[in-house]
């Protein structure tokens, strides 16, 4: 941390890539960088251009153009994980849990909210910032927590498009073959933005329709009570839930805010032509921004809400016997995942399928299957483009466009594959609730950071979260991050091994000295000077400001 002085205001600020480097950190130049310093990327090629339209407070023809990366981000919300844990809110705790869903979904809008602010004001994403802010060794331990929360999801993703092909295929691609079609078809989707962004934005479109046409054909044959799903959704209160259902609760929360969402969200809007030096240019992109990530949400909040329902209203406190009983009368084929015995029924995405067959008919578990096939292949593509802007932003590389895709693609494939070929499609449930730790553990390594850097005026300028902002986003975070902690200590404790619980201590000491870090950072960004050790002596004036910047003089512009 740095003290700026008077003198240092009097000189004149460096640039670097096209940034100046200001006080608490960096603040974009009002011209673009120069070309031969534009950071490599995949997904800024061409820049869509904003119609002109100055007769008017509100332009469709603006929301049109702003249209495309919310519905991107949306889909981190629609991913196999989601639609898992979805799927078993229903089945656990009927139509209760709906009001979970729709408050985590809210939460989410608004940290999105921030995400998609800082990338409109600064020009830059999440994990660039990071990179300009942060001393090395934080700015690396950053870095490895948000690939380790890519490759979690990631593993989901491409698992949950396996699962699909081998409920398509009936049972004839396994779960490995499944993996590498996932791999080769990804690539090809991948260079589609080379025929136009637009045009990748459609085909992203496309996927969300084959989902919401999948599950809305399963909430309509199915028929679930509107009353009970509208109680569910407005009234805040689960009667009668025991633990197992108060930890799904918190196994929603975990599921719909993902961390590496908020770097790829801030990524996603460099993609439209804004003048970030005509202040009336960037608030209507922050405006328009906001209104599609709402409409993005809320499609995706319907989507997820057709799932819990479909579940919710046929399979919720039915038990294995009456399952299996309804699969033999059907000739379903795996009558046997479902034991003789008068426990509840559990049901992951694979189940799920199953039981839908045995219930419905087969062109139930097809349809079915093709909707987790579009969640999982949109949701890799989109995983794919976090793992590129996180690993280009955080080590400022330079590399060809193949080889970071090559790169960031094989991170997360290599060990889901290793995954696929040791594992059984049939029992990847205990995978999944630990995938759902790992990215829960990593969320204070978004949250923290966005409401930081959203914070400080010498990088928003008048676009800084105002007081209601800071307290009500801290506030939001320490509650997400709480509920979420929650989830690993009951996921830990589950584990009933000593050793296990001596490493987990050891690791949380690590992991709690460096959350306490960032949160230290993001409290005197937040205004809480008294714990800015640099400006204990010097009371004086108001240039005495936290600045993050690592072994750089401190210059205001």
């Amino acid at each position: 941390i740095t003290v700026v002085s008077s003198a240092d205001l009097m000189m004149e600020p460096p640039q670097e890539n096209g940034v100046i480097q200001s006080t608490q950190g960096l603040y974009s130049s009002t011209s673009p960088p120069a070309s031969d310093d534009e950071p490599f990327s995949t997904y800024f090629e061409e820049k869509v251009p904003i119609p002109e339209d100055v007769t008017q407070m509100f332009s469709f023809r603006k929301l049109w153009a702003f249209t495309g990366p919310g519905f991107l981000m949306s889909i981190a919300y629609l991913d196999p994980g989601n639609i898992e844990s979805d799927l078993q809110s229903g089945a656990k705790a009927g139509f209760k849990l709906l009001w979970v869903l729709l408050g985590a979904t809210i939460i989410g809008l608004l940290l999105q909210r921030l995400a998609a602010r800082l990338g409109v004001v600064t020009g830059m994403h999440l994990a660039e910032v990071c990179n300009r802010q942060y001393p090395t060794v934080p700015r690396i331990i950053l870095w490895l927590m948000v690939e380790l929360a890519i490759i979690g999801s990631d593993m989901q993703e491409v698992i949950g498009c396996a699962i699909a092909f081998n409920l398509l295929s009936m049972g004839r691609i396994p779960l490995w073959g499944g993996v590498l079609i996932t791999i080769i078809d990804t690539f090809v989707f991948l260079f589609l933005d080379k025929y136009g962004l637009r045009k990748l934005e459609a085909f992203f479109g496309f996927l969300i329709t084959i989902m919401a046409v999948s599950f809305g054909y399963e909430y309509v044959m199915v028929r679930p009570d509107q009353g009970e799903l509208l109680k569910g959704m407005f009234l805040p209160y689960c009667e009668n839930c025991d633990s197992a259902q108060m930890e799904q609760a918190v196994g929603i929360v975990g599921a719909v805010i993902m961390p590496h969402n908020i770097y790829l969200h801030s990524a996603l809007v460099k993609s439209r032509q804004i003048d970030r030096g005509n202040k009336k240019e960037v608030k209507e992109a922050n405006k328009y921004y906001f209104i599609e990530s709402t409409i993005a949400l809320f499609i995706s909040f319907l989507i997820n809400v057709f799932v819990v329902a479909v579940f919710a209203e046929a399979f919720y406190d039915k038990t294995n016997i009456e399952v299996n009983a309804k699969c033999n009368a059907s000739g379903s084929p795996h009558t046997d995942l479902f034991p003789l015995d008068n426990s509840t029924l559990q049901v992951d995405i694979f189940k799920g399928g199953v039981v839908l067959g045995c219930f419905f008919g087969p062109a139930a578990l097809y349809i079915w299957a093709i909707g987790i096939l579009a969640a999982g292949q949109s949701s890799t593509m989109t995983g794919t483009y976090s793992g590129q802007f996180v690993m280009e932003g955080f080590l400022n590389l330079r590399w060809s466009r193949f080889a970071r895709v090559l790169l960031t693609r094989s991170i997360a494939i290599f060990p889901t594959l290793l995954v696929a070929i040791f594992q059984d499609v049939q029992h990847l449930t205990g995978m999944n609730d630990f995938l759902n730790v790992l990215q829960s553990m990593q969320l204070p390594f978004a949250l923290i950071p966005i409401l930081t850097f959203t914070s400080l005026t010498s990088i928003m300028d008048d676009f800084a979260n105002g007081l209601v902002w800071k307290i009500g986003g801290g506030v939001v975070i320490l509650v997400v991050c709480a509920i979420n902690m929650y989830f690993v200590v009951v996921y830990v404790t589950s584990l009933n091994s000593v050793a296990l619980y001596v490493l987990v201590a050891l690791l949380c000491i690590a992991y709690l000295s460096f959350v306490c870090y960032l949160a230290w950072q993001c409290l005197i960004a937040l205004g809480v000077s008294c714990l800015d050790v640099s400006c204990l002596g010097n009371r004086v004036s108001n240039n005495c400001h936290a600045v993050f910047i690592e072994e750089q003089p401190a210059y205001d512009t």
